[in-house]
């Protein structure tokens, strides 16, 4: 027990510490269950985490909010595995909650996703160096460039900031069997630590470079055939891509057209309905992340004959999961040094 009359000596103390590490812009890590250092691996479908959860050792489950957070160790590394669930607002809901509760040091993103590259296959497993929401747009009334606030291009007066290409030009709209729409794309509004006081926006959130060197490097066996229904197995075989862009958006695509757009536009590699929210959450509180994604279909196509094969087998999260255990195997045999050079770069904003 504390003697009443050291109480108020000790809550100075404890303000000027917290001053003083505030002032240096290193904040303790915040771990309201667990603090010990781990991945945090978020999975979209439950198939694809109970084969991550069946392979990790020495699991406690904890429940948060009525959704359980799996800690343990899993090919050597310390990790927490969350089921998030389908949708932008349960992946970032899911990842918040994640590094609220643990000391999360590095976020893997494991799931299913459609494809929009034509030249993608259905097994393929793709990693993009970059996320963004296409869906994210500023809905004009006719096809010219957004006005609002005096110059063609102009919306910053509104709170919001339109997307722009390499050319430094608006992306251009929608359009539906060449007729306007009115759809141009936007930035996300983010805020934290290393922003201004006003924030900042981000049309692209950048995959983590030294999660995504150890990606390149790892050779994981994909299956054609899935484990439930060997004789059931998809045309190609399935290989795994590191780099490009890949996108995320509330809705489900299944529209052809709009599929083709999103490659025209912006090179999509692929479309899931999570990553780019969980990319959103990681980037405001400064935590690197990577995500991997198996190809289920090419979105909105009419060939659905590698599809069922795909999923009826089994063989969507048997890729998944290969991959994603390939890359922690991976990691955690790097050598001291580059680990360590990891852990630096993980605390940059």
């Amino acid at each position: 027990m504390i003697p009443r009359l050291l109480r108020p000596l000790l809550v100075s103390v404890a303000l000027l510490l917290t001053s003083s590490v505030q002032a240096a812009g290193k904040l303790p890590p915040h771990c309201l269950s667990e603090c010990t250092p781990r991945i945090g691996i978020v999975a979209a479908f439950g198939a694809e985490a109970d084969i991550l959860l069946a392979q990790t050792r020495a699991r406690r489950v904890w429940t948060i909010n009525g959704k359980r957070f799996t800690s343990g160790v899993l090919r050597g590394n310390r990790v927490v595995i969350v089921l998030s669930g389908v949708s932008m607002v349960n992946a970032a809901m899911s990842t918040q909650l994640l590094l609220d509760h643990f000391r999360i040091e590095r976020l893997i993103l494991s799931g299913i996703a459609g494809g929009v590259n034509p030249a993608s296959h259905v097994g393929d497993v793709v990693v993009p160096e970059r996320w963004a929401m296409p869906m994210e747009v500023y809905w004009n009334g006719d096809g010219s460039v957004p006005a609002a606030c005096g110059q063609p291009g102009a919306i910053e007066c509104l709170g919001l900031k339109l997307a722009r290409g390499a050319d430094g030009r608006p992306f251009p709209e929608y359009r539906i069997g060449g007729q306007s729409t009115g759809l141009f794309m936007r930035d996300n509004a983010v805020q934290r630590t290393a922003s201004p006081p006003e924030g900042e926006f981000r049309f692209d959130y950048l995959a983590d470079p030294a999660m995504l060197a150890v990606a390149r490097e790892i050779r994981p066996v994909l299956d054609t055939c899935g484990p439930r229904s060997p004789v059931q197995c998809v045309s190609s075989q399935p290989v795994l891509r590191v780099g490009g862009r890949a996108v995320s958006a509330t809705a489900f695509l299944a529209n052809p057209e709009y599929r083709r757009y999103l490659f025209d536009t912006l090179q999509a590699e692929a479309i899931d309905m999570e990553t780019a929210a969980l990319a959103h959450v990681a980037y405001a509180n400064q935590v690197p992340f990577i995500a991997f994604r198996s190809l289920s279909d090419l979105a909105g196509g009419d060939d659905f004959t590698d599809v069922g094969a795909f999923f009826g087998s089994g063989l969507a999260e048997r890729n998944e999961a290969s991959v994603t255990l390939s890359f922690l195997e991976a990691w955690a045999r790097q050598p001291p040094e580059r680990a360590q050079a990891n852990r630096r770069a993980a605390t940059k904003p």
